[in-house]
């Protein structure tokens, strides 16, 4: 019931110039899942009020509750923000000052989206930014292995042969293997084709 939380920002090409966009992430700490928000230039009250509402949704549809969420103490986090999540029965908690090991779940996280995906692009916009995001959280979830869930994904792909009990053989053949990509071939997954 552990969840974490962080902001980061970047800058990107819009009309009216390179302007900054914000992000605010969450992380459930034993799943991995994570919940990211779309982006904006100005993360303001109205916003976060909206996000917060939006994530205490989230936890409830995917059955993942929420006792304590773990912020730092970025003012962004206004006490109307919190009393949103407190109406949904999540308490949040604050980390120490200048102790950023303690959301470091999250941390970790949002240094990969930026080293995996937005460092390798010219951002145009908003919608792009949310774009990125979005291929990103479902590479995340459903191709990429976690080394805290002993190398196994979040969340399986549905299939029609998941019932299946498949023997592993003893080679396989380049032609068995099929490769997902994701942005242009950025992101990759690995998986044998069905039979």
């Amino acid at each position: 019931t552990l969840w974490q939380c962080d902001f980061f920002s970047k800058r990107i090409v819009s009309k009216s110039g390179f302007r900054d966009v914000f992000v605010l992430v969450f992380l459930h700490v034993e799943s991995r899942k994570v919940f990211i928000t779309p982006a904006t230039y100005q993360p303001n009250q109205a916003w976060m009020i909206q996000q917060a509402e939006a994530f205490s949704q989230y936890t409830k549809d995917q059955e993942l509750p929420c006792k304590t969420l773990m912020l730092d103490n970025d003012g962004k986090y206004s006490q109307p923000f919190v009393n949103t999540l407190k109406t949904s029965g999540i308490k949040t908690k604050r980390t120490a000052i200048r102790s950023p090991n303690t959301v470091a779940f999250v941390e970790r996280v949002i240094q990969t989206i930026q080293q995996e995906v937005l460092d390798h692009f010219i951002i145009f916009g908003r919608a792009h930014m949310n774009v990125l995001c979005s291929q990103f959280r479902d590479h995340y979830h459903l191709e990429r292995p976690h080394q805290g869930l002993d190398n196994e994904l979040i969340e399986r792909p549905p299939t029609k042969e998941s019932k299946k009990v498949i023997e592993e053989p003893d080679t396989i053949r380049l032609s068995d293997i099929h490769c997902h990509e994701r942005l242009g071939g950025l992101l990759k997954s690995y998986s044998r084709k069905a039979a």
